[in-house]
This record gives C-alpha cells, structure tokens and sequence, in this order.
C-alpha cells in the first residue's frame, strides 16, 4: 500500500482512525485462534493447568499400549473438540493427520471411529480431578488479584443437556413427556458455579428436568468461603438461601423474582435515590417450598435486606428496570452503582 504520509513514514493514519476492538470482539478473536492451533500447541498453551500425572502413560489399563491414540494426544484431541465451533470427530481426525505427519508417524484413517473409541476410553474420574485442579490453579491466582467490590464474587447459574438417546440415558435423564418415544433426547439440568473475576468452573451439580436449579444449586453451598459474595440471577431468588447463605458468613446479590418490591414508604430506611432498607417476611409455608416444614420453621420471622432499583440507560436493551436484593447493606462501602 502507498505511503501518503510523507513527514511521517512510520505512522499509517487510516488504520490509526480505526475503531478499537472490543473486549467480546477481542476473545472472539483470541477464541478463533486457539481453534486453529494443533494438538502440540495447546498442551504447551493449557499444560501448566493441567496435572501431568493425569495424562501420563499407564502400565495397566485402556492406555498401556503406546499408540498414536495415547491418553494424552487423546485428551487434547477432546479439548480441541471442544474449542471447535461445530465440534465434529472429523476436523479433530484430521489435526490427528497433521500431528502424525509433523512426526514422521503412520497416517491414521482419516475414519473417525479409532478417535471416538478412544475418547470413550478417557476415565471421567481423571476428567473431574483435572477440572478440580484448574479450578483451584485459577482461584490461587484470583486471590493475588482485587476483586471488584473487594470480596470473591461467585456467580451461579444453571443449564440444560442434551445427551445421546440410549437406554441409560434416557432411564436416568428421561427426555418430556410431550415428546413421542424416538422422537426426543434425554435431557438433564445443571447447576454450576463460577468465579466472576477468572471465570472458572469452581463446582456443578447435575440433576434430571424435573430438578429445580435450587436443589442442585444447594449441593454446591461448599464451595462458598467466608466472606465471598453470591450473585444470582431471578432463579435465585430465595429467602431460604438467603438466610442459609448469610449464617455462612456469605452475603447474596440477587435479581428480584415472584414477590413485589418494597414501596418506599414502606421501606425501613432510605439510603439514596431507588435505594432502601427493607424488611421481608418469612413465606407462608406450603408443599410446593423446595425444603422441609422444619427447616421453614428454622426461618427468622423476618429478613433486613438492600433493594436497589436499577434502571438500564443503554439503547437496545429490552429491559428498562429491574430490582436487585441484597444482603449487602452499607452503602458506603458498597455503592448501588458498584452492586449494579
């Protein structure tokens, strides 16, 4: 390209004018690339997280024969699966095919069914215990990082699968009742936890579609430290867990969901513009409560919580308000803007 800036040859002014990328714009970006790196590639990028001891070869077992499908180019094969965007056996064979001739080896058939068998052989304990190991290599690493509000923010949230129409399956994760037998997968619900600072998977719990997220969501109260803060969205929204969490020493941000907000008449004090001090009743007990009538009773008569009103001034948003509860009550130390 010709240099029109002739005083200033080092600097190329329309690129200089263009719009900086965003932060989505630039892990997509940074997404893209990893998808394109080989198996080698992402166990020099990823190996620090993981445990060797997890891929090493094994004298007894699935993996004993050294092959080309070992358990370590096996695993990183199922993690670029997993990076890829449509997430097929065939383009993993085929970084297989490269990662073999970058060797010297045998090229393997470009059939997917030699990668499939040996993905199958991959122990889910040994999975689950590498996903233990980088959710605590990332904690150790955001506890040498300030947090936001200056406190661990672990945020939960649920999901739904989708898993293969075998008989187990569909035993264990039955699939709706409105869907024809054949017609329809099994479906499972989860539950997970995340830190919002490193975004890593700190825990998860699985349960069938007729399982409430909090049920699942409740498993889970151990991985909360003292002093962290949970933020939730409206399928959280509950008094039990409120409480349960506060005894804890965890306090709660959450979106409000089913009851009504607290007029400001009404509120106990009021600490600035759509920010009050409110009082919330114990619920009625009823069957349909996802606890017991003991554990109801255990309930204090009342709850001293925070409701903030947050109003969202960015064009294009659907929602224009929405109520936060929280049992964060010193605005000082946390604004509502900061909570917001």
């Amino acid at each position: 390209m010709q240099n029109k800036t002739l005083f200033l040859p080092g600097f190329h002014l329309p690129t200089l004018r263009r719009k900086p990328r965003s932060a989505a714009r630039i892990l997509a970006d940074e997404k893209a690339r990893l998808r394109q790196h080989s198996i080698t590639q992402l166990d020099e990028c990823f190996g620090e997280f993981i445990p060797a001891k997890h891929l090493d070869h094994t004298q007894q077992g699935s993996f004993s024969r050294r092959r080309l499908f070992s358990k370590s180019n096996t695993f990183w094969a199922f993690f670029s699966q997993v990076l890829d965007a449509d997430g097929g056996c065939q383009e993993v064979v085929r970084k297989i095919q490269a990662f073999a001739a970058g060797k010297s080896l045998t090229l393997p058939s470009a059939s997917t069914s030699a990668y499939c068998q040996a993905r199958q052989k991959l122990d889910v304990t040994d999975l689950q215990s590498i996903l233990a190991h980088t959710s605590q290599q990332l904690d150790s690493r955001s506890q040498q990082v300030q947090h936001p509000i200056g406190r661990r923010v672990v945020v939960a949230d649920g999901s739904g699968l989708i898993m293969p129409d075998t008989v187990l399956n569909q035993q264990r994760w039955p699939q709706l009742v409105s869907q024809k037998p054949g017609c329809g997968f099994p479906q499972a619900r989860l539950s997970a936890c995340f830190d919002l600072r490193t975004g890593a998977l700190l825990s998860h719990a699985i349960g069938n579609k007729k399982t409430n997220e909090l049920p699942l969501f409740r498993q889970q109260w151990s991985t909360f430290r003292e002093g962290d803060v949970f933020l939730g969205d409206k399928a959280y929204c509950s008094y039990y867990d409120l409480w349960q969490l506060q005894q804890r020493g965890v306090d709660s941000v959450i979106t409000l969901a089913r009851r009504k907000p607290i007029d400001m008449a009404k509120a106990t004090q009021v600490l600035g513009p759509d920010d009050v001090l409110i009082q919330w009743p114990r619920p009625k007990w009823n069957k349909v409560l996802s606890y017991s009538e003991e554990a109801w009773r255990s309930l204090p008569e009342q709850l001293a919580l925070r409701q903030i009103k947050v109003t969202i001034e960015v064009p294009g948003y659907r929602v224009k308000s929405f109520y936060l509860i929280t049992t964060l009550l010193d605005c000082t130390a946390y604004s509502a803007k900061a909570l917001a």
